[in-house]
């Protein structure tokens, strides 16, 4: 009797405990998902009956690649969240999804059909083989009269004709479902991959003091996904505004369908700390070559290995060097920027990247053509933007269109300080520029013990579009970086010089059918014994 009471007073408390944790699976309907540049936060809603005392609550089939430490739940209700834990579920495979077990239904209500059709088939061949068994047993009476005989034919005409008009539309609606089977098998192929993935869950235990209907809110972080910016800039004509279509490309490889999600663009990047970076003491001292023992080198010297000593030395500097702290610069944007959808929008676990556009704008820009006739013989338009902070634009692969026409790519940067943002349009075939040696003009003379090179060039820009062009010329001479070497600039055609870059700058405006031509001269002197590489 005392073995009785004691195993009851065991069992109690541990009842007890199971009832007072008991564990409860829940569904969340994926509401909003913010895809930043090489992740997203997805968020999920739920409403829950939650009973007295404590309760697990499971929210399952999530994606596996979560940031754990990015968990967050929310509660609205008359509960207290105590704990939140996550976990993959090795047990339920993101194959058992809603999504998949609804694609496989599908799959086994077509094979039934098949199923179906294959019998009906398999009865009416058996009429079939009565039929002939029957015409072969009346063609040996002799007894019939004609019109018992065409009675008959007609009766086995009419009926194999009934047999052979139905096997054949069952065999086509057999061959029908088997394409759908087909097209439904490569869908969960699509979904789940080669590889089956486990599914996250996430876990909550509430308590509450009695039963309460509360609602829950999961958001968390996960890989496998992000977006990107492009752009189609489109200019009908120079004298008219510059229309700039902002997309985003998004992409996700999360294990789950966004199915009618609200989706959010951000060029934010909470994974980078935000602490502000310290400087710390800068500490230099004069350069002490490492001592070299002599014994040594006349040991190397001896034996015609110097070469590889110095070799030596120079990779424990090498070393050295490599182990010094290096400084890293990183670069964060000004203001952070999010593009809200407003319509839901549907995203398959596939990788595949889906373009939405996000913005379009229509701004006032200034045309300008520049030309550098020493590296491409083409003139290029490009296109200038004041305010154009105001546009939230960000850096990406521009496609250009002129004039309706595709004229190629280019790429938008935004990551210049400056007020204005000037952007390529692609080159303009109207244009001619032509950059030639005037070989009467170059020389080479020896003074004295210096030698002086003089080159000479023609540079020639027409203009072959009806109306008249603004454009940008830029060439150069070199510049000296030794005081034996003197460069001289003899002819520019009211060009600009920049003395210490090279740089030469000539702003043209040139009417239609109209040429006009720069001539671009300069001298190099330097001692006879040295030799320049001018060309």
């Amino acid at each position: 009797m005392k073995k009785i009471i004691v195993l009851s007073l065991i069992l109690i408390p541990f009842n007890i405990t199971i009832s007072a944790e008991s564990a409860k699976d829940i569904k969340a309907t994926l509401k909003h998902v913010t895809v930043y540049p090489d992740r997203a936060q997805m968020t999920h809603d739920a409403t829950v009956e939650i009973p007295a005392g404590k309760t697990v609550l499971k929210l399952g089939a999530l994606s596996p690649y979560i940031d754990q430490q990015s968990i967050q739940v929310k509660g609205n209700g008359d509960f207290m969240i105590v704990s939140v834990n996550y976990q993959n579920n090795y047990l339920q495979n993101l194959e058992d999804l809603p999504e998949i077990k609804d694609i496989r239904s599908q799959i086994e209500a077509l094979q039934i059909k098949v199923e179906d059709e294959q019998a009906e088939i398999a009865v009416l061949k058996d009429k079939e083989a009565f039929l002939v068994a029957n015409r072969a047993v009346l063609d040996k009476k002799t007894t019939l009269t004609i019109e018992q005989l065409k009675s008959v034919m007609d009766l086995y005409t009419t009926n194999m004709e009934q047999v052979s008009t139905s096997v054949l539309k069952k065999n086509r609606l057999i061959k029908d479902y088997q394409k759908q089977i087909d097209a439904l098998q490569k869908q969960i192929a699509d979904k789940t991959g080669k590889q089956q993935l486990p599914s996250g869950e996430i876990s909550v235990t509430v308590t509450a003091d009695k039963p309460v209907t509360g609602k829950l809110n999961f958001a968390y972080v996960v890989s496998n996904a992000g977006w990107y910016p492009s752009y189609d800039v489109r200019v009908d004509d120079i004298t008219k505004p510059v229309n700039i279509f902002f997309k985003a490309n998004v992409f996700q490889n999360t294990g789950v369908e966004w199915k009618d999600v609200k989706l959010s663009f951000s060029n934010a990047t909470p994974w980078v700390a935000g602490d502000v970076p310290v400087l710390y003491p800068w500490f230099i001292d004069y350069y002490m070559p490492m001592p070299v023992m002599k014994s040594r080198m006349a040991m190397m010297s001896a034996k015609g290995e110097a070469p590889a000593m110095a070799e030596v030395a120079a990779n424990d500097m090498a070393k050295e060097a490599e182990a010094a702290p290096v400084g890293v610069e990183k670069q964060v944007g000004e203001t952070t920027i999010t593009f809200d959808v407003s319509i839901p929008c549907s995203l398959a676990s596939d990788g595949k990247i889906q373009t939405i556009e996000v913005q379009r704008s229509t701004v006032t820009a200034e045309y300008k053509y520049v030309t550098v006739p020493k590296m491409s013989p083409v003139a290029y338009l490009t296109a200038s933007i004041t305010d154009w902070a105001k546009l939230s634009l960000q850096s990406g692969e521009a496609t250009l269109y002129f004039e309706n026409t595709f004229v190629g790519k280019s790429n938008l940067d935004v990551s210049q300080l400056k007020d204005t943002l000037t952007f390529s349009l692609g080159n303009d075939n109207s244009i001619l520029v032509k950059r030639e040696k005037r070989q009467d003009f170059t020389s080479k003379k020896t003074f004295g013990s210096n030698k002086t090179e003089i080159y000479s060039f023609l540079i020639t820009v027409r203009n072959n579009k009806p109306g008249a062009i603004k454009i940008n010329l830029s060439d150069q001479i070199p510049v000296s970086s030794n005081s034996g070497i003197t460069v001289e600039a003899t002819e520019l055609t009211g060009g600009k010089l920049n003395s210490q870059t090279g740089f030469i700058n000539w702003d043209l405006e040139i009417k239609p059918q109209e040429t006009k031509q720069i001539i671009l001269t300069y001298s190099v002197k330097y001692p006879k014994d040295k030799t320049i590489i001018l060309e």
